[in-house]
């Protein structure tokens, strides 16, 4: 399993290296995770036994982010009107059935998978889109799969006290621990890419080393809920996309709107 893992890793940060240095490119193989990450969850809540809106929702999942790798922005705050239109959609398709059952889950459900997957990890592509948007976006991936990988190997290690159990069994108050502490040499380690002070640095990786971690044990729970160890088998030895990219979840959002708050980006 750690031998797959490894390969896995490899092939996959290989690809990322060697798209990340052409802004579009990067926003189409953000994509593509993005789409195949709603049909995991699709899949996720077909196992559950919940009837949502499936090709529905990976057909808006996919608009999100061409929408922002075309530039393709009406407005800028499009995106709440587009979510509001397709949900006055959803309620018109549920109209059309004959019977009544399934209908706040299908409808909630859909609306959940599309802003918890698509409009989430679009953010990366606005990262990359932004002024130095390249070296941001190696901070920021730095920042969170290091924590991942930190967690990972000091919770094998050292791990003795269960995190959250009834959620992620393996997962131990060391690794995070761990996870904290590797997220925050990585923000060390980007001082390059900005011109801040380390402990302003450390506050960032601290932050984003919790919120990739929070995005990590949330869709743990998530496939507890549905019965299922791993999103899908995409990658062997890691598990399927949303379990590649699920600790990105919380952290490119944050991420972005810091940049654009606080630093002006």
């Amino acid at each position: 399993m750690l031998i797959r893992r490894i390969i896995s890793s490899i092939l996959v940060i290989g690809t990322i290296a060697m798209v990340m240095a052409i802004d579009w490119l990067t926003g189409l193989l953000a994509t593509f995770f993005i789409v195949l990450g709603l049909f995991e969850f699709f899949k996720m809540l077909e196992n559950k036994g919940i009837t949502a809106y499936k090709y529905v929702g990976i057909g808006v999942g996919l608009i999100i982010p061409l929408s922002v790798v075309f530039k393709f922005e009406p407005t800028k705050k499009w995106e709440l009107f587009f979510i509001i239109a397709i949900m006055l959609f959803l309620f018109l398709m549920q109209f059309r059935r004959r019977q009544n059952h399934g209908a706040v889950e299908g409808i909630s459900t859909t609306i959940f998978g599309i802003l918890y997957i698509s409009w989430t990890l679009s953010f990366l592509i606005k990262i990359r889109y932004l002024d130095q948007g390249l070296g941001l976006l190696v901070a920021l991936l730095l920042m969170t799969k290091l924590g991942d990988i930190g967690a990972y190997f000091i919770g094998s290690r050292f791990g003795k006290h269960p995190l959250i159990p009834h959620i992620s069994p393996k997962k131990s108050v060391e690794g995070s621990l761990g996870g904290l502490l590797f997220s925050v040499m990585a923000a060390m380690a980007c001082k390059p890419f900005f011109d801040l002070a380390y402990i302003h640095l450390a506050f960032i990786g601290f932050i984003l080393g919790v919120l990739g971690q929070l995005g990590d044990l949330s869709e743990s729970l998530l496939k507890r809920d549905c019965q299922i160890k791993d999103s899908g088998k995409a990658f062997p030895g890691m598990g399927g996309a949303l379990d590649v990219v699920d600790s990105l979840i919380f952290t490119a959002p944050a991420f972005y709107f810091y940049l654009s708050l606080i630093l002006n980006r």
